[in-house]
């Protein structure tokens, strides 16, 4: 279970790391010119998604960082990787995905 939730992680979080650096650097995410379906709910609150990149590092280091902390003896360590990706949500569609199965595995694990 711990293999898949580490796997689960390093894909958001390393992509979402890529993808912050990415925009800052360049102006734009990787992928296609427009960003995705996640866009949406940030332009509702009248935010520039192409301004989030400090946002997508943070979410990629705080992925990053849930695999150290499931890997340790830290007693709050499932909650804090919950509490991860369930701030992850809004990351339609893949990232939502990977988080909904994070969430369940994490869940099966009790």
């Amino acid at each position: 279970m711990k293999i898949a939730l580490t796997i689960i992680a390093l894909l958001n979080g390393l992509w979402m790391l890529a993808d912050g650096i990415h925009v800052m650097l360049k102006g734009k995410y990787m992928g296609p010119p427009q960003p995705g379906p996640w866009r949406k709910v940030f332009e509702f609150a009248d935010i520039d998604p192409l301004s989030l990149g400090p946002l997508f590092i943070v979410f990629g280091v705080a992925w990053l960082v849930s695999i150290i902390i499931l890997h340790s003896s830290f007693a709050g360590a499932t909650h804090l990787a919950m509490a991860i990706a369930v701030a992850s949500l809004w990351y339609l569609p893949v990232g939502t995905l990977l988080s909904v199965v994070f969430i369940v595995l994490l869940w099966m694990m009790g």
